[in-house]
């Protein structure tokens, strides 16, 4: 029987969320029933692409930046040679150019994964008047799919099939993660020394602004507390100045980027996350994973992985108070620590990529 051919379009493999939950899916493809291929658009963001050519994935660049659209006859020439039978995209941008450009006879399916009022204004207006030239829609949590809508002059547009999956960790993964012994030296930290934690590139929407006047205010009720801050992105610096300015600069620990994020996450006591909207966080179900509880803030698809008491702790966004309320609550109750953690390592394990491969590969098979 004929392989179906899959290509998968992202608009880049910089590492953030939505191709992390790529490199975690490819181990489980059925490379039996499919032929899968990536492709990307931006050059400058392919930190993930030797990870996917060692998984056998066959990776290549339309090189799509600075505005050009020059990439879409790239890519209108890659479906044809390739014989592509079905595109899945994982960005607004790259979708609407595989809306566009494709034949009548190619499987169109998308994954979204943020929520809508969060985009540009042009790319809401492409993304919506495109929108129905797909097959298949994912979102990534009830709180994407809920923010998908038409303007009031385009609702007498189709709406395409529409559906939540939630995508998670690979499991094999998580049982590599396991020994989070030495951070605590490799980071500097006291072993008596508290630890909050956090997995997310500085950008705006991750509320580092928000997180370090909540650490301020942790730090008077608890003076020896650490704040663990794991990432890089555009606004480090500005970050990094903010600590200064509030006098934390014994208190927070920049340690930029690691690929042994969850490990860290094992020698937090809290896993902390500020931001203003979020799709669905994979940082935060890595963390809970390694039996770390929460405090987060009550956006997007969060309140979906933490259910408030249970696995951690929900406050409003943009309330540095409540956060810091969360944290000292937490750091202060060991018994409470440990009940939230280990509850979080049960529902982590309920997001399992393997689910989501599963379904995506059964809406292929159904639209060929």
């Amino acid at each position: 029987m004929k392989k179906k051919r899959i290509l998968i379009l992202i608009k880049g493999l910089g590492r953030g969320g939505a191709e992390q939950l790529l490199v975690s899916a490819a181990p489980y493809f059925d490379r039996d029933r499919f032929e899968y291929e990536v492709a990307y658009l931006l050059p400058w963001k392919d930190a993930f692409v030797k990870e996917l050519e060692r998984l056998g994935l066959r990776v290549s660049c339309l090189e799509g930046g600075s505005g050009s659209v020059g990439w879409m006859w790239r890519l209108r020439r890659f479906i044809r040679e390739r014989r592509v039978d079905l595109v899945h995209s994982h960005s607004p941008v790259a979708a609407v150019g595989a809306r566009l450009v494709g034949g009548p006879g190619l499987g169109r399916v998308y994954t979204e994964h943020n929520v809508w009022e969060r985009y540009h204004p042009v790319t809401y207006w492409l993304n919506a008047l495109s929108f129905p030239r797909n097959d298949q829609v994912f979102a990534v949590s009830d709180r994407v799919r809920l923010s998908i809508g038409y303007p009031r002059s385009l609702r007498f547009l189709p709406m395409p099939k529409l559906e939540t999956l939630y995508h998670g960790l690979d499991p094999a993964a998580v049982a590599r993660w396991a020994g989070g012994d030495g951070v605590r030296e490799e980071l500097g930290i006291p072993d008596d020394a508290p630890i909050v934690g956090t997995v997310a590139n500085f950008k705006h929407h991750k509320g580092y602004e928000d997180l370090l006047r909540a650490a301020s205010l942790v730090r008077r009720a608890i003076p020896d507390v650490r704040f663990v801050l794991v990432g890089r992105g555009p606004l480090e610096e500005e970050v990094r100045r903010q600590a200064l300015d509030l006098g934390l600069s014994g208190t927070v620990v920049f340690a930029g980027y690691r690929e042994d994020a969850p490990r860290l996450a094992q020698a937090f006591d809290v896993f902390a996350l500020a931001s203003v909207h979020e799709g669905l966080s994979i940082a935060l179900i890595e963390a809970m994973a390694m039996g770390t509880p929460a405090v987060v803030t009550n956006v997007g698809g969060i309140p979906e992985v933490v259910e408030q008491g249970k696995q951690g702790i929900l406050v409003p966004p943009r309330d540095p108070g409540a956060m810091a309320h969360g944290i000292t609550t937490v750091l202060r109750d060991a018994p409470l620590r440990e009940r939230l953690g280990a509850e979080a390592r049960l529902r982590a394990a309920t997001f399992d990529i393997r689910k989501a491969v599963t379904r995506m590969e059964q809406v292929y098979e159904e639209l060929g």
